[in-house]
């Protein structure tokens, strides 16, 4: 079980998160990002259709192995937790670009956020591990 106040850090992200994806969607982040179009990239290629269909797909299976993880609890759910920090530490990437290039990059301004808020969700999600 984890601790109320790594749920409520947790909690605080979601909205960062929206937050963080909606200034990327709207400054163009897809259309700059390298490790975007890496990752995404097959789905560039498909017909609009069939990458929505593709997309829906990934979402529900991802949905019903989060939903399995989050009802098996105790390690499993720290596991995932641990996950969710590493996108914290992966969103740094932002600040970097835009340091490297001394320019604005997409999801930069959000991005300022996730050093703090990633602070002490890692100071209590050690926490949890060491109460494991």
């Amino acid at each position: 079980m984890i601790t109320k106040k790594l749920q409520t850090l947790f909690l605080f992200s979601i909205p960062l998160f929206i937050a963080h994806g909606l200034e990327e969607y709207f400054t163009g982040f897809y259309l700059v990002d390298p490790i975007f179009k890496f990752a995404l990239g097959p789905l560039l290629t498909l017909p609009t259709s069939q990458a929505t269909f593709l997309l829906f797909q990934l979402m529900l299976w991802l949905l019903l192995i989060i939903s399995y993880i989050i009802l098996k609890q105790g390690r499993a759910l720290l596991i995932f937790m641990t996950f969710i920090g590493l996108i914290f530490i992966f969103e740094l990437h932002h600040l970097l670009e835009a340091i490297f290039s001394m320019n604005y990059y997409p999801g930069t301004l959000t991005a300022l956020l996730f050093p703090i808020l990633g602070f002490f969700y890692w100071k209590e999600l050690i926490q949890n591990w060491k109460k494991r």
